[in-house]
């Protein structure tokens, strides 16, 4: 399905603000050996009190903190990316986020001298279309550098978990919700969002799900079938077999809205791709402007105006976009 981007949204950070939520993307999503030393049962949201003024400006990020079974902490900082671009920046950003939450634990004497700083695993959940392509070591935005300065260059990585890139067979070994959320992103029609849907509703009917069942249920009423191209109005939902009952009631209704859209979205794909090959990368004016484009008409003159036009500044100027002066 094509998405439309919804930075910051709320109902999407009301899911990863749940332990359950978290639990399952560690143990399902996280390929690395020290998951098995946490223990999960000491897992708690971070209060606002752990974090600076700075940190808290990102709205979109979530800090958890979870024991390792020898009773230390370790932090988790999740950082929920909506845009269709990946920030080329991002690993920067990590770093400042991951040295902010440390400065703040020793300034409130959560850290002593004698203790070491706990070990921070950040994590940046991408959503959008285009594949991740940004660098996740800071050590790579650096420009060249004589060799002995090399070593006072910092060193700092995150792990990125791009729900568009994620193997169809890890979703299908996890069972949590976390797997079933990549899922639903993964999905390409009504009929695999509803399969989705009929799965979480029987993974999480017991009573200690309740929050976490309801922002799925808000999460997939206002964002997932809305950005889908569903042109009526969706009711909100009280309950996820209400999702699966209209799904059922709609489906052959809204199957053909879902092949328009899928034809746009190639038509779209295909001219990205004819622009990329004759002038290279694109601004994100041009990237935003063809993502935003649903006219399949209006796609496929475009593609023609893309094979004739002798430049890039000559194509933008036809959609009516600012061209950046010599």
């Amino acid at each position: 399905m094509e998405h439309e981007r919804l930075p910051h949204d709320p109902a999407y950070k009301q899911l990863f603000s749940n332990p359950v939520m978290v639990e399952s993307l560690l143990r399902e999503l996280i390929s690395a050996d020290f998951i098995d030393e946490l223990d999960f049962s000491t897992l708690e949201r971070c209060a606002s009190s752990y974090v600076t003024d700075d940190l808290r400006e990102r709205h979109d990020d979530i800090v958890w903190r979870v024991g390792w079974k020898n009773g230390a902490w370790c932090y988790v900082v999740l950082l929920l990316e909506f845009q269709s671009t990946p920030d080329h920046w991002m690993a920067l950003r990590i770093l400042s986020y991951t040295s902010l939450l440390l400065l703040d634990l020793v300034k409130t004497g959560r850290i002593k001298e004698n203790e070491g700083l706990p070990p921070v695993f950040p994590i940046v959940i991408y959503n959008g279309s285009r594949p991740w392509k940004a660098p996740r070591e800071v050590e790579e935005l650096f420009a060249p550098m004589p060799g002995g300065l090399k070593a006072y260059c910092p060193s700092h990585r995150h792990f990125l978990l791009d729900e568009s890139s994620v193997p169809e067979d890890k979703l299908e070994a996890g069972s949590g919700p976390a797997s079933m959320l990549v899922r639903l992103e993964q999905a390409k029609n009504l009929e695999q969002v509803r399969e989705v849907v009929k799965e979480l509703a029987q993974h999480l009917q017991a009573p200690e799900y309740l929050d976490l069942r309801r922002a799925f249920t808000v999460w997939l009423g206002r964002i997932v079938l809305k950005r889908s191209g569903i042109t009526e109005e969706i009711p909100e939902f009280q309950d996820l077999r209400e999702v699966d009952a209209m799904l059922e009631e709609r489906a052959a209704q809204w199957k053909n809205e879902y092949i328009q859209r899928g034809e746009s979205r190639g038509l779209g794909i295909a001219l990205r791709d004819l622009l990329e090959m004759r002038f290279g990368s694109l601004p994100s004016s041009v990237l935003d402007y063809i993502e935003n484009s649903s006219d399949i008409d209006a796609l496929r003159r475009l593609t023609l105006d893309a094979a004739r036009a002798e430049s890039l500044n000559a194509f933008m100027s036809q959609l009516g976009l600012p061209v950046a002066s010599c």
